[in-house]
């Protein structure tokens, strides 16, 4: 996986196309087909599905993160999520056809990158346990340990949305919960 991360990040360098975002602007809306893979340079970045009665946020991009509508980028269907600006934020954009010509350029590159997925897949089945939890302390837990500087870097409501919590319940865990600083 970290071969094809490098080269991916290579990639972004040598050819990413430069996104600034101001805060709360969409990176991607709902409906539209994602066509791009982004790398955050600066700012964060979360993606969420937006309900008829709320907005549920699914996951987070940060410095040093690639993010995207994942499901509508493999599928090339329209994206249920929507990728929002939670700050400034400065992205590298590749295109699909960039990547998938990496990827295809010879056989390493394409075992790399199955490798890739096949991690994104367990993050995909640890973030489904996250929300069979019930214990939302156990939840910030868990969260914590694949993403120690997560507070760092996103607002608390969006957190607290993320482990499926009030924000006010998010606070009342972190201020009683003396042995992580983290949280």
């Amino acid at each position: 996986m970290n071969d094809f991360i490098q080269l991916l990040h290579e990639l972004f360098a040598n050819k990413g196309k430069l996104i600034q975002l101001r805060k709360g602007e969409l990176l991607i809306k709902e409906g539209h087909i994602e066509q791009h893979l982004y790398f955050v340079k600066e700012g964060a970045i979360r993606a969420f599905y937006q309900s008829e009665k709320e907005e549920y946020t699914i996951r987070f991009g940060y410095q040093g993160n690639i993010i995207n509508s994942l499901a509508s980028y493999i599928s090339q269907s329209p994206s249920e999520l929507c990728l929002e600006a939670l700050k400034k934020t400065e992205v590298l954009a590749l295109k699909k056809s960039q990547i998938e010509e990496l990827i295809y350029s010879n056989h390493e590159n394409t075992i790399a990158y199955l490798h890739l997925i096949e991690h994104l897949v367990v993050q995909q089945i640890e973030r489904e346990t996250d929300l069979l939890i019930e214990s939302p302390s156990a939840r910030i837990e868990r969260v914590l340990k694949r993403s120690p500087n997560l507070f760092q870097h996103i607002p608390l409501k969006h957190i607290a949305s993320y482990l499926r919590m009030t924000p006010e319940t998010l606070s009342r865990i972190r201020k009683h919960h003396p042995t992580d600083d983290k949280i």
